[in-house]
Parts: C-alpha cells; sequence; structure tokens
C-alpha cells in the first residue's frame, strides 16, 4: 500500500508520538528539582542589607574612578562584602558585589567576555554626594542614587525611575562555608536527579538578586526560549509558571510557549516603556533561573534573578532609548562581526552526504537545476570513525580534489568538529591530548568520560587558554590533513552535549582549569569552544 505523506506523518505519530511531540520533560529538571532554585524562589523578603560607613574612590582620576563601599547582610554581619561601582563610555553602569578579602576569589568571576578595551572606556563620575543615608553619583542625565539602609540602588535617566537594584530586598549570598555543617540538610552537599548524583564540592553558594523596571511596560530578551517576545510573567496574582530557565542544553525537541532554555544562554533584559528603553547584563556563567512579575500597584515590569554560584556582577544599560542602550550593551561585549559574503547566501546541509560522488552529484544538481547556493556541509560521517579532522578513506579518499571541485564553482565546504574526542589509541589527537593533560577532569581527577557520536569520549578543557592555543593550531593546513583554505568549520554539540550525562550534559561536579567546577563555567564552554 502507498501511503500519501500526510497518512505516513499520522500513522507515525500514532505508532511514536513521542517522535511528533518530542519533548521528553522528564528527562530534565524544573526549578523544584533544582534546589538552589527551590531556596530562593521560595524568599519573601529577606534580612535587610546594608552599607557600612560610606563609599570611597579607587583608582585615578583621568581613568576612572570605582565607587567602593562595604556591606552586610544584617543576619549575617561577620561576612561582609565589597559593592563597587563604575561607569563606563556611552553610558552603562557597573555593579559588582562579592566576599570582601580574605574570600574575594572563593567564587568564580567571569573572563574574556568583555572587549579587551573595557578598562579604557571607564569614566569619571560627573558630581557625586556622599551621604550617610544616601549615595548620589551623577553622569550625564543619569543619577545613580544609593540607599545605604536597606541597601537599594537605582538608576534616574532624565528625571525617569530607569533600573532599580534590590527594590524588593531579595537579594541573597548563600556565604560560603569552610566546611559541612552538622545542621546542614543533605541537598546542601548532594542533589539527585534520576540515576545521576551531584556531590557539591563547595556547598550551596547561590545568588539572587530582584532587579526592577518602574518606568517600562514590557522586558525581552533572556534567550533561548520558544515564548512570545514580550516576556510572559512567571510569577505573581494566579500565576506560578517555571521561570525562565538559562542553562545550555542539546534539545532540539521543545514546547511551545515555554520557559525551558533551549541551546543556548544570554543574560541580557531589554526593558521598553514610553520615553525611556534600559536593560540589564547578568554577568554569570552558572545554570540560572528568571522570573518576571508584575508590580502589585503600577503594574511595572520586575524580575528576580538565581544563579547557582558566582557573583554578582550587573551592568546597568541607562539608555534612553532602544539604539542607546543596544549600543551600551554591545560597547561592554562587542559588535557583531560582519560574516563572510558566502554566508549569508543559500547553505546546503543534511545528514549525512554517502561519499564524494553523492557531493558532486548534488553541487552538479543545482547547476541543472539553476538554484544558486554558495556553502555545502559534511556532518560527521565523513570522517574516519567519528575522528574529528580525518577522512574516510573509502568514502573520501579525495578530499582536497573534491573541494577543489566545488571552490572551482566559487562555493565553499564546511565540515563538523565536535569537543569530544574519541577515547581510542590510534587518535593522535586523543593521545596528545591524554598526555599533555587537556582534558575536564572528573570529581577524582582522571580524564572525565562521557559517551557522544563516537562513544566513549572526553572533552578537551576550552575553559584553559593553553588547550585553546593547543586546538587552534590544530585547523592549520600543515596539520588538518586534506584541508584546504575553502574549508570552513561547523563547531557542534558543545553545550556540551553528553549522551549518557545528567540531562544531555556533562555533570556539574566535572572539574575545570584553575579547579573551579562545570557548575560555575557550564553556559560558558560553547562560547571557549569558538574562541
Amino acid at each position: 500500500m502507498v501511503f500519501p505523506i500526510k497518512n505516513i506523518f499520522v500513522l507515525w505519530c500514532a505508532l511514536a508520538p513521542l517522535a511528533c511531540y518530542g519533548f521528553k520533560s522528564g528527562e530534565f529538571k524544573t526549578c523544584e528539582m533544582n534546589n538552589f532554585c527551590t531556596r530562593n524562589r521560595g524568599r519573601e523578603r529577606g534580612q535587610p542589607w546594608e552599607i557600612l560607613g560610606k563609599f570611597s574612590f579607587h583608582g585615578s582620576k583621568g581613568s576612572g574612578l570605582v565607587a567602593r563601599a562595604t556591606v552586610i547582610d544584617t543576619s549575617t554581619p561577620q561576612a561582609p562584602y565589597t559593592l563597587e561601582l563604575s561607569a563606563y563610555i556611552p553610558g552603562a553602569v557597573r555593579i559588582k558585589m562579592k566576599p570582601a578579602p580574605p574570600k574575594d576569589k572563593s567564587r568564580f568571576e567571569v573572563s574574556d567576555v568583555l572587549v579587551d578595551s573595557l578598562p579604557s572606556k571607564e569614566l569619571d563620575w560627573d558630581a557625586y554626594h556622599f551621604g550617610d543615608e544616601k549615595t548620589i553619583f551623577q553622569l550625564g542625565d543619569t543619577e545613580v542614587v544609593i540607599t545605604h539602609s536597606p541597601l537599594r540602588l537605582e538608576t534616574v535617566v532624565g528625571g525617569k525611575p530607569g533600573v532599580v537594584f534590590n527594590e524588593r530586598n531579595l537579594l541573597n549570598y548563600e556565604h560560603l562555608r569552610d566546611s559541612k555543617q552538622d545542621s546542614d540538610p543533605p541537598e546542601f552537599w548532594e542533589e539527585k536527579f534520576k540515576s545521576h548524583t551531584d556531590t557539591i564540592k563547595r556547598g550551596p553558594q547561590s545568588i539572587m538578586l530582584d532587579v526592577s523596571f518602574p518606568s517600562a511596560e514590557e522586558v525581552y530578551g533572556i534567550p533561548e526560549h520558544a515564548t512570545s517576545f514580550a516576556l510572559n510573567p512567571t510569577k505573581g496574582k494566579g500565576i506560578n509558571s517555571e521561570p525562565y530557565r538559562l542553562f545550555n542544553l542539546d534539545v532540539f525537541e521543545y514546547l511551545h510557549e515555554s520557559p525551558f532554555g533551549l541551546y543556548g544562554s544570554i543574560p541580557v533584559l531589554m526593558a521598553h516603556g514610553k520615553g525611556l528603553s534600559t536593560g540589564v547584563f547578568w554577568l554569570n556563567a552558572a545554570e540560572m533561573y528568571v522570573d518576571i512579575s508584575r508590580h502589585e500597584t503600577t503594574n511595572a515590569p520586575e524580575s528576580a534573578w538565581m544563579s547557582e554560584s558566582g557573583i554578582i556582577d550587573l551592568f546597568v544599560m541607562t539608555g534612553p532609548t532602544p539604539a542607546k542602550a543596544v549600543e551600551q550593551y554591545s560597547s561592554l561585549t562587542g559588535m557583531t562581526d560582519l560574516p563572510p559574503l558566502f554566508a549569508i547566501g543559500y547553505h546546503q546541509c543534511r545528514w549525512n552526504y554517502r561519499d564524494e560522488a553523492d557531493i558532486a552529484a548534488v553541487d552538479a544538481g543545482f547547476d541543472e537545476n539553476q538554484m544558486p547556493y554558495d556553502v555545502i556541509w559534511l556532518d560527521i560521517e565523513h570522517t574516519n570513525g567519528k575522528r574529528y579532522m580525518t577522512w574516510d578513506q573509502h568514502l573520501f579518499p579525495n578530499p582536497v580534489s573534491m573541494q577543489e571541485g566545488i571552490s572551482n564553482h566559487r562555493r565553499k565546504m564546511v565540515t563538523i568538529v565536535d569537543p569530544h574526542i574519541k577515547r581510542t589509541q590510534d587518535y593522535g589527537i586523543h593521545t596528545e591530548a591524554t598526555s599533555l593533560g587537556h582534558y575536564v577532569k572528573d570529581k577524582d581527577g582522571k580524564d572525565y568520560e562521557g559517551w557522544c557520536w563516537p562513544g566513549s569520549s572526553s572533552y578537551l578543557d576550552f575553559t584553559s587558554p593553553t588547550v585553546r592555543a593547543w586546538w587552534g593550531s590544530k585547523f592549520g593546513l600543515d596539520k588538518y590533513i586534506g584541508s584546504t583554505k575553502d574549508l570552513f568549520i561547523w563547531n557542534d554539540m558543545n553545550e556540551p552535549s553528553v549522551f549518557n550525562g545528567p540531562e544531555v550534559t556533562m555533570p556539574k561536579a566535572a572539574v575545570h582549569h584553575g579547579d573551579w567546577e562545570h557548575r560555575d563555567v557550564h553556559n560558558l564552554y560553547g562560547y571557549y569552544v569558538h574562541m
């Protein structure tokens, strides 16, 4: 019997419904299953934080003066924190808060994301007033007003309130413990999900901060989610959905109108209202959740940010226009590079082309049918047994001439490269990475092993600049044998994807360069692969 395409689809859905409605919610965590999220989301107004004494300036006038003060959680005044305020061209304000010395190095701080030239963009404050109850900094049309007790920071732009830090007094730092305490609940040090156990070496260390936008009507951003452009509330009167999750995962199935995170995470929230547009950038690489709500009286949008580890490092884009707010953000992380001209044409890609003859036939077929295209992609099957930067000698025995056949038509080729490396002694990249100690370690200090396309694999530790330099050298024409100047690279699976790992990714207890756990750097891993 011959089925029409539509009937085949209906039959397939009836026999295998997950293939049609494929999001497997039981395979992934919710906030309730993440103890750090549950602890923070359940908070109402916490114990107030307050500034001790007054702000002081650090640095030299003319090259950016950083305002610094000591703050405490009044419930644990023995654990002081340092609050820093700085400003940058063309109008971004940085609010940074972390443990005071000697514990200032005890938490992970994101590096390599901000532009190298950022220190040269630091501004002196135009004016300031140090008071006992309030401190005010002036920067052009923007004022930063800090209330000392309870701690509250507000930007005022052209007389309009822009962004308010700790308006609802939800600020929370889970103070680092020197050791496990008898009164600690078990989930402080160990968390279970399905068959996986997460050993939390440093104990609970999450952070939370509420950020409000009193002059805004809607908020946008914090991609990547399959939801409406203007973000729907996740908490409030009659609303209690999942918060928006930012945790990089290799999940191609997804639900429509869901706060569940997809492949990438960009912790930037933009707020727009009549006459004022602002935004915030939360510089943190750990798993995070963001609640969106509405002010009970004014209906203005509010947000609450919860990260599993790290420090509070918040950039405020003061606006006042959408274009200015975007300019302020791009001045921090850099502008998007213009792609090469060929990259904006049509790309042909499928899993998978059989061999060189198949490639030649597809290439010729486009010409025969007068269909323009610029790039053809090769997925994993072109390699020798899923060893990246190799070629299957039976199916792709002449990679250079194959590429020349493509480039003679003014086209390019792309091959796939993943961060997991096949564990086999006949693969030089693996043996070299092993001998040099370039792999991510498990919690016991051994090379971490996970399962991905090649089978048993280890994962290069791209958080290490030494590993990045070593890996980058492998793409030279003299190292990547069979490559040409018209071959380009597809970086894939760098969430990182681990088929047998918790939530299809790497265990949070895995250890990276600098003795930081994967929980600290997870959302940075793919970024470092690209570097």
